[in-house]
């Protein structure tokens, strides 16, 4: 009895130190970035099979209050909304509402080129049309309130980088033609469909269409850094990023998002596996892009990943589906990048499951 007792805690001591080890390591990797306790910071997450094995937070929520942020901060994930407007369009395809290789003139009749740019090609950034991010006249609208319709009359004139399919050129107008179609089609704001299709769907109770306006519980405020220090972000209508930058959410949210694409609790089989398939230009070659996820690998082993920057606030996501490993990260200040501490968390913990 003595061995078989003394054999446990062998076992249990073991595995409390396997833990405390990987936890320190992953302190470790985002300390190198995120290791200011009076300053913004950030909140990360690693998932199992479903279920948070490490999630943390460092630094402050709000640098006037000196409130610290919490696992449960909510941040603005900027272009990690495109996986959303990604499933919506794909929800209303399952629905039988429209398909990803109808021409956008199909609901668009006076866009230019929309008989040669079709949904498919918004998807994957191959359509060619004009980045609105890298126009001249951007500080001209950043403020103001604009309709979906508004912001594309704002870039649809603009000529063709390229001709639909020639190329993979990640663009954010792309993502706001497919908000604009899902409105035409369901009838409702990308707002409400969002809300109701998904975020009530899911129980994503702490995620929302951005807004500087309303109350949100345990916001993390936003800041940018300056040769003299931090200053609040600057401020910008979440009207102008809308369906390609505008959610706001927290790790637990984004993860049940994770959960329910991995239960199908959306989509069936068929129509999910159409975001995460890799797809070819005209020329037959292939690209590292779905629908609203880069498909890459992390020594040999495919990833989904996608990140997001907007005024304030930066954010990825690395997710290894053969081992249902997902890993998350926010930052409340856009000089701190969680990007690739999340690559080398995803990196460790594949280093870990090959021992």
């Amino acid at each position: 009895m003595k061995k078989l007792l003394l054999s446990l805690s062998f076992i249990l001591s073991t595995h409390l130190l396997y833990a405390q080890s990987f936890a320190e390591k992953v302190d470790n990797i985002i300390k190198t970035e995120f290791n200011e306790k009076d300053g913004p910071g950030g909140v990360f997450l690693i998932s199992k099979n479903g279920k948070p094995i490490y999630e943390k937070a460092f630094g402050l929520a709000n640098l006037e209050l000196n409130v610290d942020l919490q696992p449960n901060s909510v941040f603005q994930i900027g272009s990690m909304t495109k996986q959303f407007t990604a499933i919506v369009i794909l929800l209303l395809e399952q629905e039988g509402k429209l398909n990803t290789s109808d021409y956008i003139s199909k609901y668009i009749p006076d866009y230019p080129n929309g008989n040669k740019i079709r949904i498919h090609h918004l998807l994957t950034h191959t359509s060619g049309i004009k980045d609105f991010t890298k126009t001249k006249g951007l500080s001209e609208i950043a403020q103001k309130e604009m309709t979906p319709k508004m912001m594309i009359d704002y870039f649809k004139n603009e000529p063709l980088d390229f001709q639909p399919g020639e190329k993979f050129e990640y663009n954010n107008s792309g993502y706001i033609v497919l908000g604009y179609i899902i409105e035409l089609v369901s009838g409702k704001t990308y707002e409400d469909f969002i809300k109701s299709n998904i975020f009530d769907k899911i129980g994503m109770d702490n995620s929302y269409y951005a807004t500087d306006r309303k109350i949100i519980k345990n916001r993390a405020y936003g800041y940018h850094q300056k040769s003299y220090g931090y200053v609040n972000k600057s401020v910008i209508s979440f009207s102008v990023p809308y369906a390609s930058g505008s959610l706001m959410s927290t790790l637990e949210d984004m993860l049940k998002w994770q959960n329910s694409l991995n239960q199908n609790l959306l989509l069936n089989k068929k129509e999910a596996a159409k975001a995460f398939t890799k797809y070819k230009l005209n020329n037959g070659e292939e690209i590292e892009y779905g629908y609203g996820w880069h498909l890459k690998n992390i020594n040999g082993i495919p990833t989904r990943e996608h990140g997001g920057s907007i005024f304030g606030f930066k954010s990825m996501g690395v997710y290894i589906p053969s081992e249902d490993i997902y890993v998350l990260g926010f930052s409340n200040c856009d000089c701190n990048s969680p990007t690739q501490i999340v690559k080398d968390i995803a990196e460790l913990v594949v280093k870990d499951l090959q021992k």
